[in-house]
């Protein structure tokens, strides 16, 4: 008869924790342990190996809800390729030819993804700093922060990483990019910009990252946090004498309340105060952008040329734009 163990020595052979055995048991089918008489969960050594398997290619940026179904074999012909990618060329080690130590940046956002699993705050600072170090502000804003940020979510809500491992990465973030925007000089002269996120959209990094974007590209970046009404926004674009809002929806992407709230911002802004909103769940709400003519941008990266094109302009010609 094959033996089989509880949940607790699964637990240490396979570095999952039991509430992730349990999901990915529960919406995924990954595995299906027996129970006992009295509904403990009991795991054969097949089993163990299968979830050792789903850990690491899942450590390796798969998606749980992408993997789940494969085969044992399929699993660790994926695993092998997934390790051969993440192999460091010598040119991007310590004591490469040039005498330089540099990463790429998705081998940053695996190490970063690392810290947040083993609750490890400071070598998440530490991470983020050198890699801001190494990379130029485009491929650190782009290839690290908006993936990681990303990533958490998708984890998250998938059930490998727990509330506190968001809390944790979020609050790391949260100063990281803080520190950014701190350290950007703007001259007096230039256009402002608000940057918020609607209420009911909580989750501030977009808007953190939109600041910094609008502050590379020569614009007076005023960062209000997130959650703040359409009557606040436009008090606040009076009294600055703003040129634009740019709105940040990331989470949720089915949120009621946002539609109306985001007609209501456009009929109280002025005419010739552009309105940005893009994020990651932005597309969601494509019918109510469409209505307010907003143009859609797929990208961060284009933010630069919009603002560009904004600050061309002569007052009073609407140029809405939806960036991502």
């Amino acid at each position: 008869m094959e033996h089989k163990h509880p949940i607790k020595v699964v637990e240490k052979r396979t570095g999952l924790s039991s509430h992730v055995m349990r999901i990915w048991e529960r919406r995924y089918s990954a595995v299906t342990p027996e129970r006992t008489d009295s509904n403990r969960r009991m795991y054969t050594d097949g089993e163990i190996e299968r979830l050792i398997l789903l850990r690491k290619a899942t450590q390796a940026g798969e998606s749980i809800g992408q993997i789940a179904r494969l085969s044992d074999p399929q699993l660790k012909m994926l695993v092998e390729s997934s390790a051969s990618n993440f192999n460091i060329d010598p040119r991007y080690s310590s004591g490469g030819g040039n005498g330089e130590s540099y990463h790429e940046p998705r081998l940053y956002l695996k190490e970063c993804l690392d810290a947040i699993v083993d609750l490890d705050s400071e070598k998440l600072e530490k991470i983020l700093l050198r890699a801001s170090s190494e990379l130029t502000q485009p491929e650190m804003m782009e290839k690290v922060l908006e993936p990681l940020m990303y990533k958490i979510g998708d984890l998250w809500r998938e059930g490998t990483l727990r509330v506190v491992h968001e809390h944790l990465a979020s609050a790391v973030v949260r100063s990281f990019l803080g520190n950014m925007v701190g350290a950007l000089k703007v001259d007096e002269s230039a256009p402002k910009i608000i940057v918020t996120t609607p209420p009911g959209q909580i989750h501030e990094f977009g808007a953190l990252m939109v600041t910094i974007a609008a502050s590379s590209a020569g614009w007076h970046s005023i960062y209000l946090g997130p959650e703040l009404p359409a009557e606040e926004i436009a008090n606040a674009v009076k009294n600055i004498e703003a040129r634009a809002v740019a709105l940040s929806i990331v989470y949720p992407p089915d949120d009621p309340r946002l539609g109306p709230e985001l007609r209501r911002l456009r009929q109280i802004l002025d005419d010739e105060v552009v309105l940005l909103v893009g994020g990651r769940s932005s597309g969601a709400y494509n019918n109510v952008l469409e209505d307010l003519g907003i143009e859609a941008m797929q990208r961060l990266s284009d933010l630069h040329k919009h603002l560009e094109k904004i600050r061309s302009k002569s007052n009073g010609v609407k140029t809405d734009v939806d960036f991502n």
